[in-house]
């Protein structure tokens, strides 16, 4: 069983910055590429950034240069760091990471429960 759980989450001013974290647990074999998504009200979930497990980072247009990806492979952690935050930001946030729990497996897609984060003043 693996489990990712987020935390982080929070209410911030437009302008503030916020980190939110996601920790992959139990039965990892190996985790090939962590992301974040995130899903507003009335919208489709959308990928906001991505990291594989090199080290190579992608990010949707409407965050780059404001958020930040970051990876632990020891602690098989993610982290996404938010900075100028802006209202269109407020939207639960989801974990993912495509990993495999044994060498003979093909990769599959986990996900956390999600974090919320709400920008306003």
């Amino acid at each position: 069983q693996v489990q990712l759980v987020e935390s982080g989450g929070a209410l911030v001013q437009p302008g503030g910055s916020v980190t939110v974290s996601c920790a992959a647990s139990g039965r990892i074999f190996r985790i090939y590429a962590m992301r974040w998504y995130r899903q507003a009200p009335g919208r489709q979930r959308e990928l906001v950034a991505g990291v594989d497990s090199d080290g190579k980072t992608n990010y949707a247009d409407s965050v780059k240069g404001r958020f930040t990806i970051s990876r632990d492979n020891a602690k098989n952690t993610v982290h996404l760091q938010m900075n100028s935050l802006k209202p269109e930001d407020t939207a639960v946030y989801y974990c993912n990471a495509r990993l495999i729990t044994s060498w003979v497996e093909a990769p599959d897609d986990y996900w956390g429960q999600g974090t919320q984060v709400t920008v306003s003043s």
